[in-house]
């Protein structure tokens, strides 16, 4: 393939995803069909399926993408000088801009793996490795932790990770049936509820000077 057919490829490719970020903003998962992806591109519902199998499928590389853009990131605070004291806000910063990502983990993840390709899958593990690389680095750079410090780290940040959406985008509904239930429900943004465990996980290593 010319490098002009790769580009024009890799463009509808994302024109795609693009449509896919848009409509999940405004309507839940399961309404989002490859004919309404369709219909927000230039594209016909037959000639989506010349680039994914799947609904599922689509949702996955735009997950694939949300990591890749997130590691992007991490790879560029892991330059900056160290700091250690302003390392859980800038952290945290990086996961507030990444709400679609964390969405996605939270709310249709299973879906999304169990409906795409054992290759799309495969790429996508690409990237959500790759992201745990970056986080490693980061963490390493930042406050002086070893290998084994930043593996711990790692491990409790994603799963925690996996909740963090649903709990600081709650619905009016579920605020109301707190509220009714008499269960405290602390208001904290993602980046709020990311910062104070990120806080909590750095004083709890033993770090380095």
């Amino acid at each position: 393939m010319s490098k002009a057919s790769e580009a024009h490829a890799m463009s509808r490719y994302e024109e795609i995803l693009d449509a896919c970020a848009e409509l999940y903003e405004v309507m839940p998962y399961k309404d989002i069909t490859i004919l309404k992806l369709a219909q927000h591109t230039s594209f016909t519902r037959t000639s989506i399926y010349n680039y994914f199998a799947s609904k599922e499928e689509i949702f996955l590389a735009l997950l694939k993408r949300e990591y890749l853009a997130w590691t992007e990131d991490l790879n560029a605070l892991a330059e900056r000088p160290k700091d250690r004291a302003g390392f859980a806000e800038r952290f945290s910063a990086l996961l507030e801009k990444r709400k679609c990502m964390l969405k996605l983990l939270s709310m249709n993840l299973f879906d999304m793996e169990a409906g795409s390709r054992f290759e799309a899958l495969v790429e996508f593990k690409r990237a959500y490795g790759a992201s745990m690389d970056a986080v490693r680095r980061c963490l390493m750079v930042h406050t002086g932790a070893d290998e084994e410090e930043a593996e711990g780290f790692v491990f409790a940040l994603y799963p925690f990770l996996l909740g963090a959406y649903p709990y600081a985008e709650a619905t009016p509904k579920q605020i109301q049936a707190m509220d009714e239930a008499g269960a405290r429900y602390p208001r904290m943004s993602v980046g709020e509820l990311v910062k104070a465990l990120v806080e909590k996980l750095v004083e709890s290593l033993e770090l380095r000077v």
